[in-house]
């Protein structure tokens, strides 16, 4: 008897450690192996054309540099239109407008005071014969410097209009190659002069000199 109740004890106690707390347990999922993958890998025509493709030279726009250099010449800024670089046309125009309206302002005071100075050389009244201390050296001097100034400002101002023309030409005359380094690294189709193995993608490495 003692021994039926120790074996009954013995199964209750292995059933009660047996039981499988949840909090415990860890779940793996299994995720099944033959799914198929929806990115479909690229041909050797498709690879092949990519590669034709960005070898392929670029269809760009050229500029004549002699006809930017005439349309600059004949309306400063329209070679710079020609070349399509637009922000450039205000600066001309603002640096030769500036220029023109400082040479036509020296001028202006060149003639009041050339017009004093003779005036004051023949005794004659003038705008500034009421101001004291007024001579004609002074009248000469203020003249000279007049001139010097609007002297200057053509100087300048045919400088700017100088540039204008070799900025259009060089702008232009660059624009061709701005695209056609002498050194490129480009992808390339490798092929295999024993015709032993396939055709290869890779890089082709271009220096020109």
């Amino acid at each position: 008897m003692k021994q039926l109740l120790f074996f009954l004890l013995f199964i209750f106690c292995a059933k009660g450690f047996a039981q499988v707390n949840p909090n415990d347990t860890i779940r793996v999922e299994n995720y099944p192996k033959d799914s198929v993958s929806t990115v479909t890998p690229k041909s050797e025509v498709a690879v092949l054309s990519d590669i034709n493709t960005a070898n392929a030279p670029a269809v760009e726009m050229k500029f004549n540099p002699t006809k930017a250099g005439l349309y600059s010449a004949v309306l400063p800024g329209l070679g710079q239109y020609y070349n399509k670089k637009y922000w450039k046309i205000p600066i001309v125009w603002g640096g030769i407008g500036t220029g023109i309206g400082i040479t036509l302002w020296n001028q202006k005071q060149y003639n009041r005071y050339r017009d004093a100075f003779i005036a004051e050389l023949n005794g004659q009244p003038h705008e500034f014969s009421d101001i004291p201390g007024i001579t004609a050296d002074a009248l000469g001097r203020t003249q000279d410097r007049a001139k010097r100034q609007r002297d200057y400002a053509i100087a300048v101002t045919a400088l700017v209009y100088v540039l204008n023309i070799v900025d259009a030409v060089v702008d232009a005359h660059l624009y061709e190659g701005r695209k056609d380094p002498d050194l490129a690294l480009q992808p390339a189709i490798i092929y295999d002069e024993l015709a032993q193995q396939n055709a290869k993608t890779g890089l082709k490495l271009s220096y020109r000199f």
